[in-house]
């Protein structure tokens, strides 16, 4: 509503029945003055309003103002306006309205005017300065109109030195003043002179005008609309409106938040109406930001009947999936899905597969959700065709890593491969799907198609994507080609910034021990404890010891890195200060007890290195590593132990099934049982594995 003025303003000594204007208990018929402002007579028309009723210059003036603006002629409006000292009639009404103390019975204070003066003639003069700027306004003389609102305003911060007391304040007065605070940002905005309209915005929320709660929040909204899109980076609010212990806003997007979460909760509260608006700002300022539990939070309490339930399920379960509360986000997607709700609606039926294609465990139910999406995506759905393809892919290639046989491990593989392909037929210049292409070739072991896809998903986002460079130095690697994945990942740092180089610096420590370089490979993780000290000061005095979700280096995985590098040098005390490093960022770790068994296997403590792998597996049943390595050390220890080992090792390939380490080791208990063609078989698939075996699994960048 801002810079629109309302109907009533102005009008309210004016009957529109019989045309007439009433001041000081006098009624004089609009016609009259009309006719005499027809002839082009500016006095003689004020002279008539003044011997009429009994006004004043400056009151008649402001008057005969108004009747010109709404009879639309604005230009003659501006002339009348023109025509009057306003600053000077204002400097006379500043002693003319004054605050009287509160009782000692504790009264509530009163305003009382002065002889000569009244509330009703300020009014008209405000009224007056408000009108005159409205009328340059429409003459596009944005400048002149901003300074004329803002001396309203200042007038009225001179005549009441203390606020606008809530009581006793004539109706009109109110109406003046509320429109023009309203109507000064606005004007700031229009001049282009964003500076001032963020100190009018302020302004209007922090001084005392006896705003009601819908102007009030009508503010709010245009000022928060106003620090989300403008583009216009302003500065905090200043140290002289910060109380001690308040929260103060660092930016644009975290006020803007601030002042959208405030309109929400006076939605609750029944202090104002719903308005979507409101929430769909507040969706997109939380999204920005990436705090989308706090919007769910925000959902939650919106009262029942207020959102269409089935949207609210959907946008809850947006919400936490980005947060990763996955669980949580399918739960409400099931129930949005349900025969008697939605059944068919795509848009969930596609969250709900993605959701369930990030867990080896729900893909089969992803598959169904994403079959659903593809059959159901037609008339105005159909261009989500291709993202359902997309989604079954992704379910079926992680389906493929919980295949109880190799026979369905390579069919599920393949239908994702094909399913792929299709989505890529009808969706070109998708980059997502380039990238995914490119994991399910290389872990198909189709290392040149994956190359190829890698390069072209490089290209196609210009190098700016991480897991692009990270895919195509892994496929490199699995061609045994370390030195052109080195370059590769050299001219990765080239292009990303200092916090997103942790996994850039970790691969191409594994780069350095693939080619035994151990020495060289101390280098890279030097560096990472580097970035881990800088993130460390980023977070300041609250930051607590355990590794938070959204931290760009892993400090815990920086230590058992480094300890393993260590162990692999045969410096075990270093590695056991990196392993106590480890341990004092997660105390209880599968990963942290697999290099604790490696060390006590190298150093010939064979119980030691037993009872760590048990206890790994204890943690993480499903740890590939330990496994493996519990497996070798009992197919060591006789005949008996065998039929143990080679169950281990048939799990692990269940888990990863190519994981040429369990191979060979598979093939070794095959070979010490008797079964010679069934470790040739082992040793085959090794061999072929290990020609085609990155630095790091590809999943890993998924």
């Amino acid at each position: 509503m801002s810079g629109n003025e309302s109907p009533e303003l102005g009008k309210a000594d004016v009957d529109p029945s019989v045309r007439q204007v009433c001041a000081n208990g006098i009624c004089m018929e609009t016609n009259v003055v009309e006719a005499i402002l027809d002839e082009g007579n500016i006095q003689e028309a004020e002279s008539a309003l003044r011997e009429g009723l009994s006004l004043k210059f400056e009151e008649a003036r402001a008057l005969l103002g108004r009747l010109e603006y709404q009879r639309g002629n604005v230009e003659g409006a501006l002339r009348v306006f023109d025509g009057i000292d306003l600053q000077a009639a204002i400097q006379r009404m500043q002693p003319s309205v004054t605050e009287k103390q509160p009782s000692k019975k504790g009264r509530t204070r009163s305003i009382e005017s002065v002889p000569g003066v009244s509330q009703h003639a300020a009014g008209l003069v405000l009224e007056a300065i408000y009108l005159k700027a409205k009328s340059l306004q429409k003459l596009g003389r944005l400048n002149e109109a901003a300074r004329e609102c803002l001396s309203v305003l200042d007038a009225v911060e001179k005549i009441f030195d203390s606020g606008i007391p809530d009581v006793l304040v004539e109706n009109k007065l109110q109406e003046t003043v509320t429109h023009a605070v309203e109507l000064l940002p606005e004007l700031w905005k229009q001049a282009g002179c964003y500076s001032e309209a963020m100190s009018s915005y302020r302004r209007a929320l922090l001084s005392q005008w006896n705003l009601d709660n819908d102007c009030c929040a009508r503010i709010q909204k245009a000022f928060a609309v106003f620090l989300l899109y403008s583009g216009v980076e302003v500065s905090p609010p200043s140290l002289a409106v910060q109380i001690d212990g308040s929260y103060v806003p660092r930016n644009n997007l975290e006020e803007a938040i601030l002042l959208l979460m405030i309109l929400m909760r006076k939605v609750y509260l029944g202090k104002i109406k719903w308005d979507p608006s409101v929430l769909e700002h507040l969706t997109f300022a939380l999204s920005v930001c990436s705090q989308t539990s706090v919007l769910g939070k925000q959902l939650e309490e919106v009262m029942p009947g207020v959102l269409n339930r089935i949207d609210r399920w959907r946008s809850l379960a947006l919400c936490y999936s980005a947060a990763g509360q996955k669980k949580a986000a399918l739960s409400l997607l099931q129930k949005s899905l349900h025969k008697d709700e939605e059944p068919n609606d795509v848009l969930s039926l596609l969250l709900a597969a993605k959701i369930c294609s990030e867990d080896v465990f729900l893909a089969a139910e992803g598959v169904k959700y994403a079959q659903r999406a593809i059959t159901n995506a037609q008339d105005s759905n159909e261009h989500l065709k291709g993202v359902g393809l997309r989604m079954l892919g992704l379910c079926l290639g992680k389906q493929a890593k919980v295949a109880t046989s190799d026979f369905e491990r390579s069919r599920l593989q393949s239908e994702a491969l094909k399913s792929l392909d299709g989505a890529m037929a009808l969706e070109h210049e998708n980059t997502d799907l380039m990238f995914d292409l490119g994991v399910q070739y290389a872990e198909h072991r189709n290392l040149d198609a994956a190359l190829q896809y890698a390069r072209k998903y490089v290209d196609a986002t210009g190098g700016s994507a991480l897991r692009g460079w990270r895919l195509l130095a892994l496929v490199l690697s699995a061609q045994q080609r370390y030195s052109e994945a080195e370059v590769v990942i050299d001219a990765a740092f080239d292009e990303t910034v200092k916090w997103d180089q942790g996994p850039l610096l970790r691969m191409k420590a594994k780069l350095k021990i693939s080619q035994s370089q151990y020495i060289e490979a101390v280098e890279p993780y030097r560096h990472l404890l580097s970035l881990v000290q800088a993130q460390r000061k980023s977070y300041g005095p609250f930051r607590n010891a355990p590794q938070v979700e959204d931290d760009k280096v892993n400090e815990y995985e920086v230590w058992h890195g480094l300890a393993d590098l260590y162990s692999s040098l045969s410096h075990f005390k270093d590695a056991e200060t990196c392993l106590d490093k480890a341990r004092a960022l997660i105390k209880h770790s599968a990963d942290t007890l697999h290099i604790e068994g490696m060390m006590f296997e190298r150093q010939g403590e064979k119980e030691k290195a037993l009872a760590s792998y048990v206890n790994a597996l204890l943690v993480d049943p499903n740890h590939v590593q330990c496994k493996i390595l519990l497996g070798s050390l009992l197919s060591k220890m006789g005949s008996k132990m065998l039929p143990l080992a080679r169950a281990l090792l048939s799990d692990a390939l269940r888990i990863e099934a190519t994981n040429r380490v369990a191979w060979y080791q598979l093939g070794l208990v095959h070979r010490d049982d008797g079964r010679v063609a069934d470790a040739a078989d082992c040793f085959q698939a090794a061999s072929m594995l290990e020609e085609s075996d990155p630095v790091e699994r590809f999943s890993s960048i998924t």
